[in-house]
Parts: structure tokens; C-alpha cells; sequence
């Protein structure tokens, strides 16, 4: 492998059009700038440019070399670039987005931690159940929970953990209502889902032996947001499917309580999309290597 200096010195050379002109721009002496290119032709046993008091000509094989030797130091600097990043100190500004549960259940409890480790750093939580764009709104890095992550265009994904959500409700509700022993004995209760509007959906359960049971339903309350339908179900107004995250306090106290124990729903994954792997600011990699380390913990 031939040494890079060499192929930098018959780059600049060839881009000012002469070695006087190179070693005026480098601040070298001509004599010194003409020895590295001497040598380099002796080792590839090779003439690169042909010279004289008067011409500078670069030969045929001299500008197929040039050619290669740009993009070999182009992709030099780039490494180099690479490791300079890695290892300046995480400063400046990131920008993420996180889904409103997560935010109150998990990443609340790790951030000041992060903010503590990284001071330099200053985090900019978009807290919200809207997908972002996160190309076009500028995000550095956005938190999804989805059972079946799917790539988005443009943006490198990395998975955390996945999390569990159970069928969940009051006793006192189900004192009322009765506690039903199989999936089709959801229909006559109200439920409580969480959805958009328009985006109300069977449920999908999973029973112990992997037999899978669509439940079709019309909830009492459709809602954006785990808090609200959290408040709801403790207030007995139906059956709600809930994160394990959010209830586990509830039914720890007793204050809710599993419906179809036995039943499961798919599991959703935990994962960050962001635009780009190459090139990533370190405070933003800090970010992300820190939510990979310490939330599946707290999950």
C-alpha cells in the first residue's frame, strides 16, 4: 500500500499546475514538493508528469492516478473526520420526539441522568403522539412504539426492547359488569381504546397456546392519550388496553386489575429512527447509545 503523503503531494501538483505554483500555496520549498513526487513515481515505477523549465504536462497515467488519489484522500479525510467526532466532548443542541406515555413512564425517569452525564448538552423534547416528519421538522431523533417497526424512507432505525400491553380494568367495574372468561365475551362490555378517530381497530389477542382472536368492538371512548384512558379505566367506565408501564402501579395497589390474564396482546417494539449514521453529532450519538443502554431498564 502505497503512503498517503506521497499521493497528496501529486495531488496538489496536478491541482495548482506545477510545482512552483504548489509550493508556494503548501509553503514548502519546490525542491522538497519535486522529492515527494520523484519518489512516488519511483515506487509505482511510473512517470506522472513530465516537466520542464517550461511545461507542466500530466501524463495519461498521471491523471488516472490523480483521479484515484483524490477520492482515496477524500475518504481519508472523512475517517479522520469520524474520529474527531467520536471523541469531541457531546455539546450543542438535540432535538427529539417522543410518544407521550413513553415520555411519562420511562424517558422522565432517565433524563436527568443523561442531562447530568452530558452538561454541555441541551435536549429539545417534542413530547407527542403525532409521527413526526422527521426529515422535514428537523428532528435529530424520534422514539416510535409500533408492534411491527417498519422503515421509513431516508432514516436509520434502531430497536430497544418491546413492551407488553394487557387488557386492564377496575374491580369495581368488573364487580358490575363480570370478569369475562374468553375473548367473545368482550362484545357486550364497554371499552375504552386507544386510537385516533379514524383509526379504531380490532383488538388482536393472543391466547396460550398462540391461537390468535380478533375482538371487534365499539368503545365507549376513543382517546390519543394513555393518561386520559388511564383516568377512565380507574374511574370504571369499561376495559381499556394499556402498557404495561403505565398500569403497573395500578395493579400492584389492586387499584385495576388483568382481564384475560391469559390473553395476550402483540407486543410492541420500542425504537428511534434518525436521518443518518455517517455524520451523526456526537451529542446526538450520546443521545441515542444512552437511550440504549439505560430505557430498556426502566421498561
Amino acid at each position: 500500500m502505497q503512503p498517503l503523503e506521497g499521493l497528496y503531494y501529486f495531488t496538489q501538483v496536478v491541482e495548482h499546475g506545477g510545482f512552483a505554483r504548489a509550493a508556494r500555496a503548501l509553503g514548502i520549498p519546490k525542491s522538497r514538493l519535486s522529492r515527494h513526487v520523484v519518489a512516488l513515481e519511483g515506487k509505482l515505477n511510473v512517470r506522472l508528469v513530465n516537466r520542464s523549465t517550461r511545461r507542466f504536462v500530466v501524463t495519461e497515467v498521471g491523471q488516472e492516478v490523480y483521479r484515484h488519489a483524490t477520492a482515496m484522500l477524500t475518504e481519508a479525510d472523512a475517517a479522520l473526520e469520524a474520529v474527531e467526532f467520536a471523541r469531541a466532548e457531546p455539546c450543542g443542541n438535540v432535538k427529539a420526539s417522543c410518544p407521550v406515555a413513553l415520555a411519562q413512564s420511562a424517558v422522565a425517569l432517565i433524563l436527568p441522568e443523561f442531562l447530568e452525564k452530558y452538561p454541555a448538552v441541551r435536549l429539545q423534547l417534542h413530547v407527542s403522539n403525532r409521527r413526526v416528519d422527521v426529515l422535514s421538522e428537523g428532528f435529530d431523533v424520534a422514539l416510535r412504539v409500533r408492534s411491527v417497526p417498519t422503515g421509513e424512507d431516508g432514516l436509520v432505525m434502531r430497536s430497544f426492547r418491546s413492551v407488553e400491553e394487557f387488557l386492564v380494568a377496575s374491580p369495581a367495574y368488573l364487580g358490575r359488569a363480570g370478569a369475562p372468561a374468553d375473548p367473545a365475551q368482550l362484545a357486550p362490555h364497554a371499552t375504552l381504546d386507544y386510537a385516533g378517530e379514524f383509526d379504531r381497530r380490532p383488538w388482536e389477542l393472543v391466547g396460550p397456546n398462540g391461537e390468535l382472536a380478533r375482538v371487534e368492538h365499539s368503545p365507549r371512548v376513543v382517546c390519543h392519550d394513555f393518561v386520559v384512558l388511564r383516568a377512565t379505566v380507574l374511574a370504571g367506565l369499561g376495559i381499556a388496553r394499556l402498557p404495561e408501564s403505565v398500569v403497573r402501579e395500578d395493579l400492584r395497589r389492586g387499584d385495576l386489575a388483568r382481564v384475560l390474564a391469559a390473553w395476550n396482546s402483540p407486543q410492541g417494539i420500542v425504537h428511534v429512527v434518525f436521518p443518518s449514521r455517517r455524520g451523526l453529532l456526537p451529542a446526538v450519538r450520546a443521545f441515542i447509545d444512552f437511550l440504549a443502554e439505560r430505557l430498556p431498564g426502566v421498561l
